[in-house]
């Protein structure tokens, strides 16, 4: 119990420790179980035991007590000796695997988990009680992957054939409110959003920066404002094949709308791009109302 104390072990992790048999190990950790005083977890073949992250009333005034006379049992600090090398046994095969397969880990990790594993915990960090406009939503993209996170999304967009899009996406999601809309003219009550997202359309406004007076009347005190979009470049036919208004943004175009719109704290960085990405460079700018 000593030991289980301090981490979990298996059954043959405890025999090596303790040096008893086997029989006898797994006797007493059913008693224990049976008894409330261990929790247990299978994992594949194993069984790993623990003691119980919090015990209460008399059961833990018990253990308080013994631990207090086992305090300066001699072959209490050699079995803490021998668990620390089984547990160092444990850790080298998890090392043994990272180390041969380091090479390879970003293909695993994305062939087990997806693409997203990386990204998606950033949301968890949103408020659960956050009003979010997807401004310019598309297809519903963004909006179907934040709402599980935030009390309500409202996306705008002006396209009939997008917003037909995105109602299918969106249909079984309660939260998502899908509104049809100019973002020079959101269709959006002043101090009503706590995040406003730009993603991938500002470069096609015909003025940004009322772009970004909206997004600002529509935002709460303290609210913010997220942009993505392209950076400066040179590819003068996407204005002609994907109806680009904009060749992307410099830091300093988008930092002076951003302050005539009234927003402050301005903060613009490079995103790393994608190995498989054939577009321009992508930043990411952010600032709070």
């Amino acid at each position: 119990m000593a030991l289980l104390d301090q981490n979990e072990f298996t059954v043959s992790e405890l025999t090596a420790v303790l040096q008893l048999p086997q029989s006898t190990v797994s006797r007493h950790l059913k008693i224990l179980a049976d008894d409330a005083w261990l929790r247990s977890r299978q994992d594949g073949t194993s069984r790993h035991y623990r003691m119980p992250g919090r015990m209460e009333g008399e059961p833990a005034e018990l253990w308080r007590a013994v631990r207090r006379m086992l305090a300066d049992a001699p072959w209490l600090a050699e079995d803490a000796e021998r668990a620390q090398s089984v547990l160092a046994v444990r850790r080298q095969r998890a090392q043994e695997f990272f180390s041969g397969a380091a090479q390879d880990w970003d293909a695993l990790r994305t062939d087990l988990f997806g693409e997203r594993t990386v990204q998606s915990p950033l949301f968890g960090l949103l408020d659960p009680d956050w009003t979010v406009g997807d401004l310019g939503s598309g297809t519903g993209a963004f909006a179907e992957t934040v709402a599980p996170y935030v009390r309500r999304v409202i996306a705008v967009d002006r396209s009939p054939e997008m917003l037909a899009a995105s109602r299918n996406r969106l249909a079984e999601l309660d939260n998502v409110e899908i509104r049809e809309g100019e973002l020079e003219a959101l269709p959006i009550e002043s101090k009503s959003l706590d995040l406003a997202v730009l993603l991938l359309v500002l470069h096609y406004a015909v003025e940004p920066q009322q772009v970004l007076e909206e997004a600002y009347r529509s935002l709460r005190p303290g609210g913010r404002l997220l942009i993505v979009d392209m950076r400066e470049h040179a590819r003068e036919e996407y204005r002609e094949t994907m109806g680009h208004l904009w060749t992307g943004f410099d830091e300093g175009q988008v930092a002076a709308w951003s302050s005539g719109a009234g927003f402050s704290a301005y903060r613009h960085r490079g995103l790393t791009p994608a190995t498989e990405s054939s577009g321009p460079l992508l930043f990411v700018g952010t600032a709070t109302k």
